[in-house]
């Protein structure tokens, strides 16, 4: 587990108390993710571009410009990791319409598609 440092002073100890062992769990995954990232296969991709365009444009608009939901084009993501994109996907927003899709996609799935996003300006067909 190199790599994962977190300071446990009294501020980070209230921090992790607050996100909870789920969160960190996810973390940790996403970091495992990051190494398995070639274990993709180009079905597996090309399902997770449909996945994309058909589940998540109904409420990200069909060409992921905005909709029920935000942009999710590169210009619109910048600034953002692609773990904490990939958070995003798998817990969702609590209190917003995004779900959570962790019982559906693993998280070198859900890493995938945040680099996927990021790398594509224009991600839809």
């Amino acid at each position: 587990m190199s790599g994962v440092h977190f300071s446990l002073t009294r501020y980070g100890r209230q921090t992790l108390a607050r996100i909870g062992p789920p969160v960190l769990l996810s973390l940790l995954c996403l970091q495992e993710a990051t190494a398995n990232e070639a274990i993709l296969t180009s079905e597996q991709r090309t399902s997770l571009r449909t996945l994309l365009h058909q589940e998540c444009g109904s409420c990200h608009g069909l060409l992921l410009k905005g909709g029920l939901g935000p942009a999710l084009t590169a210009e619109a993501l910048q600034g953002q990791s692609p773990e904490q994109i990939a958070l995003t996907i798998l817990h969702g927003r609590p209190g917003t319409a995004m779900p959570a899709w962790n019982r559906f996609l693993r998280p070198a799935e859900s890493l995938w598609l945040a680099h996927f996003l990021l790398q594509n300006s224009e991600a839809a067909p």
